[in-house]
């Protein structure tokens, strides 16, 4: 949720925020006006109680033949005051409703409009050539006995698929190598939960535009997540932070799941676009004054990876309309993909702000002071969709693939994977 003191001191703020989003503008009024009758329900409610309190000392010591009259007085009062007690808590129901609906504020220089409305930031790297016709990466997969789609769909369905011999090898790998990058950065290693309650995933600013993304079990009342992000943002929630030596960083590997809807019909041949995959999730709590400062370094480590990977890629600066609900700004990092002749996102590297955090709760306490509110980011180390960059940008024209440096100590000194048949 944004910060309710900005909704009443720079309304402007938020509006050019929402315009930037492509957002209605309007609710910024809406938002306002439920927040003031939010503050005077609550304000009704705390001078009926302070009533009831003053009632209750004069009950008790009243003369007995004063005493019913009182009392009756007293009992009418307390229904007063849980009447009251109930409109203050729908005021600040529907306040949340529709404040919850307001995007993060984005941080000025994030570019307006829509997803096309990006702006490239660098990129690095040669953009891989070949002197035969290049494999797409599931057909290099099928020749390598990595990629089994047509197993994947048989036993559960489009968009599932195996990874076999040296695709599950390549996957182990990679995430290995990931996980041991961020140990060296001081990051703490969690698997996390994949089913969580509706609070955590609602905290997270999940449960918005893209909610139709999410598997849900309602028997359970819990969902299934599409990052550990989630679970990592929950980690803290309800708590006081200790951030008095640095951020503090959490690597999350698990498993994901999305259901895409919606994207049905691009990107469905092979693992680019799928219903389940695996992810290490960095995760950071800072104070908000070192937000931005820690999101250029979660950039810094996820290029590092990609350029122990070998591979050409730009970084882009999302556009307002294309960031989310609980990003202020983010980074996306695209591989160049060879038989695609384009770039495609591998990872994405968001700074929350305290969006996340004031949903969660979660606070730490400047120089010993009052608490505030802290800052989350979060940013991918490694994802099974690289996998589709690696294999076709490594490939040679028999259909093997030269494993990057990088990896080969995590697959035996293994240095070129070969087909199979």
């Amino acid at each position: 949720m944004i910060d309710p003191q900005i909704l009443r001191s720079n309304p402007d703020v938020v509006r050019a925020s929402l315009a930037a989003r492509r957002d209605d503008e309007s609710v910024v009024d809406r938002a306002i006006a439920a927040d003031l009758a939010r503050r005077d329900a609550i304000a009704a409610f705390e001078t009926l109680r302070a009533e009831q309190n003053s009632h209750g000392k004069l009950v008790a010591a009243a003369p007995k033949e004063e005493k019913a009259a009182l009392v009756a007085a007293a009992q009418d009062l307390a229904e007063r005051v849980k009447a009251a007690d109930r409109a203050a808590t729908d005021a600040g129901e529907e306040f949340t409703r529709i404040a919850g609906g307001i995007g993060n504020v984005i941080i000025d220089g994030v570019p307006a409009g829509g997803e096309e409305d990006f702006v490239t930031l660098r990129e690095v790297g040669t953009i891989p050539t070949f002197d035969f016709e290049p494999r797409d990466h599931l057909e290099l997969g099928e020749m390598l006995g990595a990629i089994d789609i047509a197993r994947g769909v048989k036993v559960s369905g489009s968009r599932f698929y195996f990874l076999s011999g040296i695709g599950a090898r390549l996957e182990i790998a990679l995430m290995s190598l990931a996980l041991d990058r961020a140990l060296a950065e001081g990051f703490t290693p969690l698997i996390t939960p994949t089913l969580v309650s509706p609070a955590i995933m609602q905290g997270t600013g999940f449960l918005g535009a893209h909610s139709d993304e999410i598997y849900y079990l309602p028997e359970d009342e819990l969902y299934l997540t599409g990052t550990s992000e989630v679970a990592l943002a929950g980690f803290h929630s309800e708590e006081i932070l200790d951030l008095s030596a640095g951020p503090k960083r959490y690597a999350g590997w698990s498993t994901c799941y999305r259901r895409e809807a919606g994207s049905y019909g691009k990107d469905t041949r092979g693992i680019l676009r799928v219903h389940q995959f695996n992810k290490l999730e960095m995760f950071s709590y800072c104070a908000p004054a070192d937000a931005e400062a820690e999101h250029d370094r979660l950039v810094g480590w996820q290029e590092s990876m990609l350029q122990l990977l070998g591979l050409s890629y730009r970084v882009i600066d999302v556009a307002a309309g294309d960031l989310g609900s609980s990003a202020a700004r983010k980074f996306d990092i695209e591989a160049w993909i060879p038989t695609q002749g384009t770039y495609r996102e591998l990872t994405s590297t968001s700074n929350c702000t305290t969006f996340q955090a004031r949903r969660l709760n979660i606070r730490h306490r400047p120089d010993g002071g009052a608490t505030e509110t802290v800052a989350t980011l979060n940013g991918t180390l490694a994802t099974t969709r690289w996998l589709v960059a690696l294999l076709e940008t490594h490939q040679n024209s028999d259909g093997s693939v030269t494993i990057p440096e990088a990896l080969r100590p995590y697959l035996g000194g293994l240095a070129v994977a070969e087909p199979v048949s």
